[in-house]
């Protein structure tokens, strides 16, 4: 009789989470720091090797996203319109600046020096944060978005802009004045998540149907062909489809594959050069609102907290872990051809 394996544990489970809904959870690029925002209306910075609460700040609002800028400090969008600076050393904090409307995304691009903030007022915004305080000195331009900003993703000096009305726009940092591409979601509903591939080559979508596009910037035939979408986080029920919502993607940063959570509570790792499910993780208490591997990908943090995608009901704590991720699970499996002819 074969041995029974127990399905591996869901990770550690941090210790002081958020009180209320996860909006995003990132790695740093230096340490195995962990970045959370929450609707609680706070940033945590968390050590996920020790288990520990480093810091934590409260904002007039729920925080909408969050982002690091190097390991002593970082950036915050919250629902009160504004976007903070966080000293983390120092425990302060000061207003970059404000939208008119909550600001729902925000990244620091390393490329550019610049911090890019995405808004439901239907504006993308750079900033310098190396201007004193003071708004005028900080704000870099405003960029009209054709709706409201869902998701924002950066790689080098590319930076993909994921809107209301299934809208997506390409930039060069370089240049902002127009969008480098307009494009459409090549998906039917509602954009969840786009990252961009850590080769550059173009980004991953999902939407509130279970489902994720994977698409390449590069606007020649042949590369146009490589394009597809894929359905996932789904389930039969009596003959019924049940979809998810695919809220979080989040890329290997060595073996380029990727990670995908939804609201059926599953994660599951992908090879989309070989369209293949390499691993699913046994089923988490709750929805999955994020995703992110650490800097050398042998860490993932798992945000489980409901996101109210079937309105106000009970439902578990929301809750951080961080699961050691075996290379087997994230690894692309070499293709096996067959032997030819002798």
């Amino acid at each position: 009789m074969t041995s029974v394996h127990p399905p591996p544990a869901p990770g550690r489970e941090l210790s002081n989470p958020p009180t209320d809904g996860i909006s995003n959870l990132r790695f740093s690029n230096h340490s195995d720091h962990l970045l959370v925002s929450s609707w609680d209306k706070t940033v945590r910075l968390y050590d996920a090797s020790a288990n520990s609460l480093r810091g934590e700040f409260m904002h007039g609002g729920p925080v909408l996203d969050c982002c690091f800028h190097d390991d002593s400090s970082g950036f915050s969008a919250s629902a009160d319109n504004t976007v903070r600076r966080i000293v983390f050393s120092h425990g302060k904090e000061d207003i970059l600046g404000r939208h008119d409307a909550p600001v729902r995304c925000i990244e620091y691009s390393y490329a550019a020096g610049q911090v890019i903030t995405g808004s439901w007022d239907k504006t993308l915004k750079c900033w310098d944060p190396r201007g004193a305080s003071g708004q005028e000195r900080t704000l870099v331009g405003t960029y009209p978005q054709p709706e409201r900003v869902y998701s924002l993703s950066l790689v080098g000096n590319r930076l993909v802009v994921a809107t209301a009305g299934r809208h997506v726009n390409v930039y060069d940092l370089r240049n902002m004045s127009q969008p480098e591409q307009r494009r459409e979601s090549s998906l039917k509903y509602q954009t969840r998540c786009v990252r961009c591939y850590p080769n550059g080559t173009g980004y991953a979508l999902s939407s509130v149907e279970g489902r994720v596009a994977m698409e390449f910037f590069d606007l020649s035939e042949a590369s146009q062909a490589k394009k597809y979408a894929f359905k996932c986080h789904r389930k039969s029920e009596a003959g019924r489809d049940i979809v998810y919502p695919v809220n979080a993607i989040a890329f290997h940063p060595v073996y380029g594959t990727f990670a995908t959570g939804g609201c059926d509570g599953f994660v599951n790792v992908w090879d989309g050069n070989n369209k293949k499910r390499l691993y699913q993780y046994s089923k988490y208490p709750t929805s999955i609102a994020a995703l992110s591997f650490s800097r050398d990908g042998r860490l993932l943090a798992v945000a489980s907290s409901y996101t109210f995608e079937e309105g106000d009901k009970p439902h578990e704590p929301d809750a951080i872990f961080v699961r050691s991720v075996n290379e087997i699970e994230v690894k692309p499996k070499p293709k096996v051809y067959p032997n030819p002819p002798a």
